[in-house]
């Protein structure tokens, strides 16, 4: 712990850095308030002229009506009127339609810049995305550490709109990175922090794309063995067949060779494509869904092809996209001409030329060269942009929260260590949070933390772990310093029983401390939280269960908290020093009310809160 000096200058220095942040988050909110009204304003100019285009539309309408009357009924007027009224009816109809989507996307915009004031304004929980369909209740820590759900780390976090970016975000808040991965993600997410507009584009985008695209069909379209191979022959043949057959028509026509040479062609033309009629078929009715995908993801792509990206893994994504120097908006612009070509056979005057020049086989095949060539590049391409939106989320946080710093992550070699200088909960508003310092690893291992009910105990194992967690994914972190070293995270915080399951509290509770233990065996050093350890036992029991546990967590190399009720449990730190200390919080009674500082000391704590607070609600004892 911090000695007084360094107490009172780690205080000045938090002044002054909550001031500077506070008017880089004063800055932010006026930029989301004026972005909002603008937006505001467009949708209602907006809706205004669509009313005016809805009526307009309306008259003419009826006007064409009127003059159809008048030319062919009362035939008072020339039937030449109709035609301007007709075609200024499907002007106004054209125009209405972009009205409307060009208010919807203005509206859209003011609700993206409206959440993000809510996010500033801490208002923010439980009306975003909380990931509860992500969940998984046996990981070892997203359940105690609150990483999804209402109020949750990925609530506050993702502005993630397609499917891939929110599992890319998720899986990161899940499972630590290595060092170089997390500075890497640093570096880029400093990169995008300032580009609001990107942020915007890709949120608006993303709301198009998420409901309609179905990422995994794409993939299995992309990856799937080939229903034909559309070698160079093949594809040579099938053009050759159709300039054979036209230029036997052409002899037939201009000179004496009569019908016999187009028959020989067309026979040999009709063979070919009964023959392959089969897979092209497939082929044709394959590609009518994954185009409509591509054409989805296309504008997402392109958006982030034109955006220049310099850091390390920016850059990486990007040369991802490319294949042979191309992009994939030019790629999938290239199938769609296909799709296209495919359609126009369906053309009643074009149909008989279809069938002269092996249409369909012919744009089949090139269809099923562009699959082969391209789609297996399909996965990676929703990857990275799943991965670039993680990091445009990720640094929407960043920008949104100035004062919260990128950690220092430092090598293996130098761990396990988590220090942390003025550490608070992301999840708390920052104007009520209240910071301390802490540090783990080294000779100390391990705190044993007391204090009475509400104190802080359970917060600041969730401040410890929360923050943790964000550094290994490459977040910034609500504190003014921190370094860590590679962890793997293990909490037994929030444990409850199971009527389901048939399981008690307790044996829940050593089912997860056997999870905490396990952990231990893999090659990453253990960050552990012990909320309450085996307090669903008597002290006895609890006493050599605890002292058990914790032993064998520190002889494997892990670092961690521990928090009690029981004051015996404290020993552990006086038999194990200096590994482990003795912290606590207090609280003190004023005019009958109880109060709380949240300010770590050290030792164990000298009184218990729980008879006041039973008074305090009424309780005779």
């Amino acid at each position: 712990m911090s000695g007084e000096s360094e107490e009172s200058a780690g205080s000045a220095e938090c002044k002054e850095s909550a001031q500077v942040a506070s008017a880089g988050t004063a800055a932010v909110h006026a930029e989301y308030v004026k972005r909002r009204d603008d937006f505001l304003a467009i949708a209602r100019q907006k809706g205004r002229v669509q009313r005016w285009l809805s009526h307009a539309r309306l008259a003419t309408f009826a006007a064409a009506l009127l003059l159809t009357w008048l030319a062919f009924g009362a035939e008072s007027v020339s039937p030449r009127w109709i035609g301007p009224a007709v075609l200024g009816f499907i002007a106004l109809v054209i125009a209405h339609d972009r009205v409307i989507r060009g208010r919807d996307h203005a509206t859209r915009a003011a609700g993206l810049y409206e959440r993000g004031l809510a996010r500033l304004e801490d208002r923010w929980a439980g009306g975003g995305n909380s990931g509860e369909h992500l969940r998984d209740p046996a990981h070892p820590y997203a359940d105690d550490l609150d990483v999804f759900g209402a109020g949750s780390l990925f609530e506050l976090l993702c502005t993630a709109r397609t499917s891939a970016g929110e599992h890319t975000l998720a899986s990161w808040l899940l499972e630590p990175a290595p060092p170089e991965t997390v500075r890497n993600r640093q570096e880029a997410i400093a990169e995008l922090s300032p580009r609001i507009e990107l942020r915007e584009d890709l949120a608006l985008l993303g709301e198009d794309v998420r409901p309609r695209l179905r990422p995994t069909a794409l993939v299995r379209w992309g990856t799937a063995a080939g229903n034909l191979e559309p070698s160079s022959l093949l594809r040579v043949s099938a053009a050759a067949l159709s300039a054979l057959t036209l230029g036997a028509i052409a002899l037939w026509i201009f000179t004496d060779a009569g019908p016999i040479p187009f028959l020989v062609t067309a026979l040999a033309q009709i063979g070919f494509a009964l023959r392959f009629r089969a897979p092209i078929a497939r082929i044709a009715g394959d590609v009518v869904a994954p185009t409509r995908d591509l054409a989805l993801l296309g504008g997402l792509l392109e958006r982030l092809e034109c955006e220049p990206m310099e850091s390390t893994r920016l850059a990486e994504l990007r040369a991802t996209f490319d294949i042979d120097g191309h992009p994939p908006s030019k790629r999938i612009r290239q199938l769609q001409k296909l799709t296209d070509l495919l359609d126009a056979r369906q053309n009643q005057l074009f149909a008989p030329f279809s069938a002269l020049l092996l249409w369909k086989t012919q744009v089949a095949l090139a269809i099923e060269a562009w699959r082969l060539h391209c789609g297996p590049t399909l996965g990676s391409w929703l990857d990275a942009a799943g991965e670039i939106e993680a990091l445009c989320a990720l640094a929407g946080y960043s920008h949104e929260h100035p004062r919260d710093p990128f950690p220092e992550i430092v090598s293996a070699a130098e761990g396990p260590l988590f220090e942390g200088v003025a550490s608070g909960h992301p999840l708390l508003a920052d104007a009520c949070c209240e910071r301390n310092d802490l540090t783990l690893g080294g000779e100390r291992q391990a705190l044993v933390v007391s204090g009475s009910n509400m104190s802080g105990k359970s917060t600041l194992l969730r401040t410890v772990g929360s923050n943790a967690l964000l550094a290994l994914a490459g977040a910034p972190v609500r504190a003014e310093r921190l370094r860590v070293s590679p962890l793997a995270i293990a909490a037994s915080i929030r444990v409850n029983d199971s009527l389901q399951e048939g399981t008690s509290r307790f044996y829940a509770e050593i089912l997860r401390l056997r999870q905490v233990v396990d952990a231990c065996r893999g090659d990453t050093p253990v960050l552990f939280l012990l909320d309450e350890i085996l307090h669903g036992t008597n002290s006895h029991d609890r006493r050599i269960g605890a002292d058990a546990v914790v032993r064998g967590l520190l002889e494997r190399g892990a670092i961690g908290l521990v928090t009690t009720h029981d004051l015996a449990l404290a020993k552990i730190a006086d038999e194990l020093a200096p590994r482990i200390e003795n912290v606590h919080f207090e609280d003190h009674l004023e005019d009958g009310e109880i109060h709380f500082d949240y300010q770590l000391r050290q030792g164990v704590v000298t009184k218990s809160n729980a008879l006041a607070l039973m008074r305090a609600v009424g309780l005779e004892v």
